[in-house]
């Protein structure tokens, strides 16, 4: 009975993991105004990059930008890492 509880959760744990997946998709729209994004408008966040659909949206998302991630990670969007190129360096002394 011990093998077969264990095989159960073994298995749901699985499907879960598969489906919470399954369900992130790429960022399409505009967490402030939920128009198309534009590439070319963005603003890196805690090493994801979060794209807007017009020039005032950078400035609304800036000023609670938490909400705006709530948002997306509350829709199953899955934000593109910050390329490395663009990720600031330290300084070494």
């Amino acid at each position: 009975m011990k093998k077969f509880i264990l095989l159960c959760a073994a298995v749901t744990a699985f499907a879960f993991l598969s489906l919470s997946q399954a369900w992130a998709a790429p960022q399409t729209e505009c967490p402030v105004m939920g128009g198309t994004i534009n590439k070319e408008l963005y603003v890196d966040y805690k090493g994801e990059r979060v794209y807007f659909c017009c020039a005032g949206c950078p400035e609304t998302f800036k000023k609670d930008p938490e909400k705006y991630m709530k948002k997306l990670r509350d829709e199953g969007v899955e934000l593109e890492k910050v390329p490395a190129e663009a990720a600031p360096t330290e300084k070494k002394q």
